[in-house]
């Protein structure tokens, strides 16, 4: 239970939607996109064809398997830790090869969602019945401080799906530099970075046609209907997606379509709408070659090889700790 300006919040949750809401502009974290419906929200996007991101990094995963394990391999095993592993299913490609060339390592996905690591765990016993796994559930920054522990010999660490592209470029180094300083030795950071490219296909993957991005995007305001006990009318907000190509940020964003109030029970909190207000929901940064090098700097990392899709719309990069 945390006590912030006289409020108690018994979750992160609450206090994150308390801070969020009552702020000028408003905003809600993307990472409360997901429950046991948004977790399913994302596999249909992952599935969609406007959304490139997964294509190409499996392609990369699917192209260049035996060259990135090269990478990973040592010859006392490792561990592969992945930040996010949501439903495995490129990883999945490395899992089948280490698996079969009987390398020694142990699998260790984590997860904001433990619906999902569930639903992983279950299907990696499955198909994978000789891959340890131990999964481990909570967000990125509590869990970074336990695999500092892992230190018997070598970690690899994934961050796949671009999902440092939910960070601006501050978060980023910070985060970047809690990877690096959890980093010892040969251990290597391999992570998804979405590369610049048309505005109109990133603009495309985050509005599809048939409307499961902002089914997702609205998801957050059922999530603190049912929990919170909000009265949330979410047919009274509109999803909008806006990318600059400047900055290569493309942003989402919640639109009251009316002046509108909303009371959030669990919270005992009024919020008031103006017609036209939003509330910024997520961020997904888009980069170059010369950027993710910046970041790599700035957080005390350096850029070991990257490999690409067929198009260039993707890079997988390797780090390891300078």
């Amino acid at each position: 239970m945390t006590n912030s300006n006289t409020k108690t919040f018994n979750s992160t949750f609450e206090k994150e939607v308390n801070e969020g809401l009552v702020a000028f502009p408003k905003y809600l974290s993307s990472k409360w996109f997901y429950d046991k419906k948004g977790d399913k929200l994302f596999q249909d996007i992952m599935a969609m064809p406007e959304y490139y991101l997964t294509d190409c990094e499996y392609n990369i995963l699917d192209t260049h398997t035996a060259a990135i394990a090269n990478q990973f391999n040592s010859p006392e095993g490792f561990d592969l830790i992945e930040l996010g592993a949501g439903d495995g299913k490129k990883t999945k490609l490395l899992l089948k090869y280490l698996s079969d060339q009987n390398v020694n390592f142990d699998y260790l996905p984590i997860d904001i969602s433990q619906n999902a690591l569930d639903q992983l765990e279950e299907s990696l016993t499955k198909e994978f019945s000789k891959v340890s796994v131990k999964t481990q559930q909570g967000t990125y920054f509590e869990v970074l401080e336990k695999i500092s522990e892992y230190n018997k010999r070598k970690k690899v660490i994934l961050f796949l799906g671009s999902n440092i592209g939910n960070l601006l470029h501050e978060q980023a180094i910070n985060f970047l530099t809690k990877v690096k300083d959890v980093m010892s030795g040969d251990d290597m950071l391999f992570m998804g970075f979405d590369q610049k490219k048309h505005p109109q296909t990133i603009l495309d993957a985050y509005n599809d046609k048939a409307g499961i991005t902002e089914a997702f995007n609205k998801n957050i305001l059922h999530r603190i209907n049912n929990e919170l006990e909000a009265n949330f009318n979410v047919d009274n907000f509109l999803h909008w997606e806006v990318y600059d190509p400047e900055s290569g940020s493309a942003k989402s964003y919640l639109v009251s379509k009316e002046a509108q109030t909303v009371y959030i029970k669990a919270l005992d909190l009024t919020v008031n709408f103006n017609a036209w207000e939003s509330i910024h929901t997520e961020i997904s940064q888009k980069y170059t070659d010369a950027v993710v090098e910046w970041l790599a700097e700035e957080s005390g990392l350096k850029v070991v090889t990257n490999f690409t899709d067929e198009n260039k719309y993707y890079k997988n990069y390797i780090f390891n700790a300078n």
